[in-house]
């Protein structure tokens, strides 16, 4: 996915996906699977994917998903409109996104309440440090942990 900090990864990163660990691992969660989403140029585009991945955790009758971004600037309008399009399909959704100084995203919505920030340089910054631009375990524990929150809120409240 584009230039960002994703290029910092190594391939053995990506087979041991920290997030993947983490949530197949949890007794209490039931991974349904991992939907794979590209970053394109174009702003219709960058909507039609998000809605896509959205009505695809619908349709498998999804009780909850975490968004995971290895980019940031113009990869947050894909990122925030999936996170968006599933919020208001009544998915629990919380994420993971390099952040980092930025410490917002480009474009917004309500729906943005929990999302880790995945950058461990103490700037903030982007580094070519392996480890300082990527998820961890500590990371992906702690959106799991904010999804399941929701997901019971919702649970209570349905």
């Amino acid at each position: 996915m584009g230039i960002g900090p994703s290029t910092k990864e190594t391939s053995l990163h990506h087979f041991r996906d920290p997030l993947l660990e983490v949530v197949s691992s949890d007794p209490e969660i039931d991974l349904m699977g991992i939907i794979i989403v590209g970053t394109p140029d174009a702003d219709e585009e960058k909507h039609l994917v998000g809605t896509r991945a959205a009505v695809w955790a619908e349709c498998m009758r999804a009780d909850g998903a975490i968004v995971s971004s290895d980019g940031w600037g113009n990869s947050d309008v894909d990122y925030t409109n999936t996170v968006y399009q599933l919020g208001v399909r009544g998915i629990p959704v919380t994420g993971l996104n390099f952040s980092g100084t930025m410490a917002q995203f480009v474009v917004t919505n309500e729906y943005l309440d929990a999302i880790v920030d995945i950058s461990k340089n103490p700037e903030g910054i982007e580094s070519e440090n392996v480890g300082e631009n990527a998820v961890d375990a500590l990371d992906a524990r702690k959106a799991l942990a904010m999804l399941k929150i929701k997901m019971r809120k919702k649970e209570h409240q349905g």
